[in-house]
């Protein structure tokens, strides 16, 4: 056999054994639907799964950080929060209503000392019964605190009717002095109320602020002849008993 039929035999066993490891693939059906993916090759790597996108910090939002205005940041983190701003509003609502309750009932108590005070001090609500007081207490003073030598008894009946209580030894001590010197002197002390003042009333108790006149006489002969005068303040507490009322203290004022 000769060079050139022998190399012509072994390039047809080498193409022969290249046909023999190519594999014919058929041609693509157009008219069926898309291909399905071939079977995964199980010893081939299985693909990466993609990677998760960064994670935002609602507070460091690239956005909102150093650009656009300050309203717009904050509608931006209102939007991001959105059960913060309805709780504000919720707590500012119960702080009114706290605040205006208190007021309230701020008012109410002021109110009601005002009428409790009222209630208990009828001087300043009932003018028919304290012009009855302060009548009735003006004329109690002029009566015992004016003295008659020669009438001593008129005096004596007039303490009887409208003093009572402490007030009947303090007026023992008052007058004891004018009782002494008026039969010698022949006195004549009249006092003439000026001016009251109901500070209180209670009920049936009362307490009266007196301005009252009083001039001293005396007609005996001698240096002590003649007429003084002077101005006298004292309060007095007041009792309504049988329908009248009775000097029932005396607080003098120097």
């Amino acid at each position: 056999m000769s060079t050139t039929t022998r190399h012509l035999i072994n390039r047809q066993r080498r193409l022969a054994a290249v046909g023999a490891r190519t594999v014919v693939r058929p041609a693509p059906d157009r008219t069926a639907g898309p291909a399905a993916d071939p079977p995964a090759d199980p010893a081939a790597p299985a693909a990466p799964e993609p990677a998760a996108p960064p994670a935002v910090d609602e507070d460091t939002d690239p956005e909102a950080d150093g650009s656009g205005d300050a309203v717009g940041q904050s509608r931006t983190r209102l939007a991001r929060r959105p059960g913060r701003f309805p709780l504000a509003v919720a707590l500012l609502a119960a702080l009114t209503v706290l605040l205006g309750g208190f007021a309230a009932w701020a008012a109410g108590k002021a109110s009601a000392l005002h009428d409790d005070a009222a209630t208990a001090n009828t001087a300043l609500t009932d003018n028919a019964r304290t012009a009855e007081v302060k009548g009735q207490i003006a004329q109690d003073v002029n009566s015992v605190f004016s003295y008659d030598y020669s009438n001593t008894a008129r005096t004596d009946a007039a303490a009887k009717k409208v003093l009572t209580g402490k007030a009947v030894q303090q007026y023992a001590t008052m007058i004891a002095q004018v009782k002494a010197a008026a039969p010698k002197q022949k006195l004549v002390l009249t006092t003439t109320v000026t001016a009251t003042g109901v500070e209180m009333i209670s009920g049936d108790r009362a307490r009266v602020l007196v301005y009252a006149d009083q001039s001293n006489t005396s007609t005996a002969k001698g240096a002590n002849a003649g007429s003084a005068y002077s101005a006298a303040m004292l309060a007095v507490d007041a009792v309504r008993q049988a329908g009248s009322w009775k000097i029932s203290a005396i607080d003098t004022f120097g």
